[in-house]
């Protein structure tokens, strides 16, 4: 009697507190609505696992999930929404960013967090990104432009910004499994290095590079940043500076600029957050993404991206928010992962599977609702003239 009581009024709390379109079915059998639209239904397993919706975060429910404390019927978009909007009605208030998160970011610190995310397998993410395995925002020119597609004009929106020239040396900066230095080399005619800390994305990148016949104009090294040396008259970094550090900004600038070539041009993509402190995400996601997913991971505001720059001696001369068309990538992204769950899940463990469904959906939500952004900043040394006159070169 004192058990029933006692998970009665825990489920009478829930229910008065939270009006969401989710139910609760118990281990008992018993369905607890909060509504009367039902998007999402949670399996309990025992009564502990309803301690994780007494002051809900994203991070307390997301490890929920992942850890196989509880389990939810629905599609994995809904869950992200009924899911903020548990830690929206809990808090009583629009979700704020968290504070920065700060870690040590040391080159085995650095290769271990890349090794954790990317080396799960190439065949794993074959099977979700596009034909040439891109695992950074798309360019969409229109809505309904496929993944590859998108993924091809962002490509070459990239080497057109830079103004790459036959010829010209490029270094990409965390190359991922080689498809921008394969597009450089092969469709502008440069002369590419890449570089990554991943294995498993090193052996992909060779593969695709002697399969295309560049091997003679395109290379992919095992690198750290802080350990490369020479000249580059082009650089990119893509999908990369995530992984630095805030307190790492003003090293990685200054290298990147002791790289680059007097009459150089480079080019930072990466995501950043809205946060003018430079916060985490809101409502614990920030958390979650920092233990389970990208571990390590820091996102400063474009503020103090620009700052950090100017500081390296690197002047901006273009800046393009490409949020929303990170946002339609992710779609894609989780789409794709949904519709080869079953196959995905025999490939990596249950815990794994589960990490990957929701980071993906849940980013998605993070960008429409601009928590999180992604810019493209082009840069020279400060006070060159590099770059034509005007924009209208980046779209020849």
């Amino acid at each position: 009697m004192i058990f029933e009581r006692k998970l009665e009024k825990i489920i009478d709390d829930l229910s008065s507190q939270y009006s969401v379109p989710m139910s609760l079915r118990l281990w008992n059998g018993k369905l607890i609505k909060f509504a009367d639209e039902e998007k999402i239904v949670v399996d309990i397993p025992n009564m502990s696992s309803l301690i994780h919706f007494v002051h809900p975060t994203l991070d307390k429910l997301g490890e929920a999930y992942v850890e196989g404390k509880l389990d939810v019927q629905g599609k994995v978009t809904d869950v992200i929404e009924v899911a903020t909007r548990l830690v929206e009605e809990g808090e009583n208030s629009k979700l704020k960013h968290g504070s920065s998160i700060r870690h040590k970011h040391t080159k085995k610190v650095d290769k271990n967090s890349i090794s954790y995310h990317y080396d799960v397998s190439n065949e794993f993410y074959s099977h979700w990104l596009d034909k040439n395995m891109v695992y950074s925002c798309g360019y969409f020119r229109h809505d309904d432009d496929s993944l590859d597609l998108a993924q091809e004009q962002k490509l070459d929106h990239i080497l057109n910004k830079i103004n790459l020239q036959p010829g010209q040396s490029l270094l990409d900066v965390g190359c991922g499994w080689g498809a921008l230095v394969i597009r450089a080399a092969q469709k502008f005619g440069a002369i590419c290095t890449g570089i990554t800390l991943s294995e498993e994305q090193l052996k992909e990148a060779q593969k695709r590079i002697k399969a295309a016949g560049l091997e003679d104009r395109c290379q992919v090294k095992l690198l750290d940043y802080r350990d490369v040396e020479g000249t580059f008259d082009r650089i990119t970094s893509v999908g990369m500076f995530e992984h630095v550090g805030i307190d790492n900004l003003p090293l990685y600038f200054k290298k990147l600029n002791s790289l680059l070539a007097d009459d150089g041009v480079i080019m930072n993509h990466g995501i950043t957050t809205s946060d003018p402190n430079s916060g985490s995400a809101p409502g614990g996601g920030g958390e979650f993404i920092d233990r389970y997913v990208f571990p390590n991971g820091e996102l400063p505001h474009i503020s103090l991206v620009l700052f950090e720059m100017a500081n390296a001696g690197l002047e901006a001369t273009d800046i393009e928010n490409l949020r929303v068309h990170y946002a339609k990538t992710l779609d894609h992204w989780a789409e794709r992962f949904e519709a080869k769950a079953d196959l995905l899940q025999s490939m990596v463990d249950d815990k794994h599977f589960r990490i990957w469904r929701v980071y993906l959906a849940g980013c998605a939500y993070a960008f429409y609702q601009n928590w999180v952004s992604l810019h493209q900043i082009v840069a020279t040394k400060a006070g060159k003239q590099i770059l034509p006159l005007t924009r209208e070169y980046m779209y020849k």
